[in-house]
């Protein structure tokens, strides 16, 4: 068959418009996200959002569950699953809920759900720590009047109520009982109101997740994502470098110029946390410490001349300017100086060696001892290296450190048992009077209070103090108050302030941008594509 010129113009016509339409077609498949690989230092050790208040699970659960009360990345309260909240009384607060939200099991959201969470955690989980208990240790009871209005009655004044649920998920109430740590971990999926859902998850390697299309808010931009646990930092720079992930956190300081050689680029943020060198105050007798003839000794840290001997002879522009290069702050108490609730009276020490030493004789230790630090190994920036440094400046002083870094899941395990006598270690919080309360406050279940106070220190006229503090309404006079809290318990040295790190990640590119958060989260919601940037 013989085909005329109009025929076969029409015909090439068509052909180049299908090729067009096929190349578009592929370019939009192309351009659709695939999925994100995160490597993460984090390892996820629950699936309980309630179980354990440490920042891996916060982070991570963050994609399945939501809070009331969202803190953004200055640290103020912005709404989340609470529209509103406001003080009816000393004794009262109430918090509007949002309407048409679901469960990733299609259930509505109501204030019933709410009610469950503050229940379960405060009344029902028995956990090692604590958990969340101090967070709803103060509240009476929570009412319902209508399915999307709570209100909460607490024991006394808590005029921190909201930003304390800026830190509680909030779980679907199932038809009878409450859930299990147990069932949660192995049974029963979590269901939340999340962006992702829960697809899989491997303790200690991996954490699948899928979007949530009918999320409240903006569409999440990855179809999926998965987060690969990968403790060891150089493990984790070089899984970027290869383009095995997208995303790789907590990239040590060393490493951002070699990242950026080889076309990773980096974000950074001042971190809202602290990490110090803590002590067992409360034993007769430590593991691993010894007079400097090896002979066992009485616990030298219940003495607090002994402890800020330590504190004087460390050398904290070294941590900083060499381990951390530069990315992070010396420190002197729990947030850096200018925040809310900080004293402007304290400020980081340079070393004194020989005023080290004359507090050790004063103590009875004029040639010093030895002793175990132990401390995570890939959990912080700078970690490991950082046990060396302590290390080398106490030897200056007589006191003979030998380094004992771990996995953080190991050391973790070793702490809670009572097998270190003083170690290395890092928390982040809220706000002060947060980490105050949890990691300086004298241990008690009841008020919820010492829940990272692993050395077992008390001070009850610093618990006065704090809980004064406490009690009074949001502003400049709470902020004088834990100012002068924080002066009491430092000048008593339960802990070594060190430094406040920066938090440090690299991406790809594939990712276009990386929103990063004060309180170290690694979510994919703070990842945005390369097209959408």
């Amino acid at each position: 068959m013989k085909l005329g010129p109009s025929f076969r113009l029409l015909l090439s016509t068509l052909m180049i418009s299908i090729g067009l339409s096929g190349a578009s077609s592929m370019q939009a498949q192309a351009q659709e996200p695939k999925g994100l690989r995160i490597a993460t230092s984090y390892k996820l050790m629950t699936l309980d959002p309630h179980y354990a208040n440490l920042n891996e699970n916060t982070s991570l659960l963050s994609h399945i569950y939501e809070r009331l009360v969202y803190q953004d990345e200055r640290l103020e309260l912005k709404p989340g699953l609470a529209v509103s909240w406001r003080a009816l009384s000393d004794t009262q607060w109430e918090f509007k809920l949002r309407d048409n939200v679901r469960f990733h099991d299609g259930s509505p959201f109501t204030a019933n759900d709410v009610i469950y969470t503050i229940e379960r955690i405060r009344d029902v989980l028995k956990t090692p720590s604590g958990g969340f208990k101090s967070y709803v240790s103060g509240i009476k009871s929570v009412t319902a009047p209508d399915p999307l209005t709570i209100v909460v009655e607490t024991n006394g004044k808590v005029p921190t109520l909201p930003l304390s649920f800026s830190s509680l998920f909030v779980m679907r109430r199932p038809s009878q009982g409450f859930q299990t740590t147990e069932q949660l971990n192995a049974d029963v999926p979590p269901l939340g109101t999340g962006p992702y859902r829960f697809e899989s998850w491997s303790s200690g390697e991996n954490l699948k997740l899928s979007r949530n299309d009918h999320y409240w808010g903006p569409k999440p931009a990855w179809a999926d994502v998965t987060f690969r646990v990968i403790e060891n930092p150089s493990a984790r720079v070089a899984a970027l470098s290869t383009g095995e992930v997208d995303v790789a956190d907590a990239i040590p300081a060393r490493d951002v110029a070699g990242l950026k050689q080889r076309g990773a680029r980096i974000a950074s943020i001042g971190a809202a946390r602290i990490n110090f060198v803590q002590f067992d105050v409360a034993r007769d007798t430590l593991p691993g410490v010894t007079a400097t003839s090896g002979e066992a000794i009485a616990n030298p840290f219940k003495n607090p001349l002994v402890r800020r001997a330590l504190s004087h002879g460390l050398d904290r522009g070294i941590l900083v300017d060499k381990i951390l290069a530069g990315y992070g702050t010396a420190a002197s108490q729990v947030f850096p100086a200018g925040l809310p609730g900080t004293s402007e009276n304290l400020q980081p020490r340079e070393p004194d060696y020989e005023e080290a030493k004359a507090l050790l004789a004063k103590a009875g230790f004029p040639d010093g001892f030895n002793l175990t630090l132990a401390g995570p190994a890939g959990r912080y920036p700078g970690d490991a290296e950082s046990l060396q440094a302590i290390a080398q400046s106490w030897a200056r002083i007589g006191v003979i450190a030998q380094p004992a870094a771990a996995p953080f899941s190991v050391f973790n395990t070793k702490r809670a048992a009572g097998e270190y006598a003083v170690w290395y270690g890092g928390t982040s919080g809220e706000a002060v009077d947060i980490i105050l309360h949890t990691l300086l406050a004298s241990p008690d279940l009841a008020r919820g209070t010492g829940a990272l106070n692993f050395g077992k220190y008390r001070n009850e006229a610093f618990d006065k103090k704090l809980a004064e503090a406490e009690g009074i309404a949001v502003g400049s006079e709470r902020n004088a108050g834990l100012a002068e809290a924080t002066e009491l318990v430092m000048a008593d040295q339960p802990i070594i302030p060190l430094y406040h790190f920066h938090h440090i990640v690299g991406f790809g590119p594939r990712v276009g941008s990386y929103v990063m958060h004060p309180r170290g989260w690694t979510t994919a919601m703070q990842t945005l594509t390369a097209t959408e940037n």
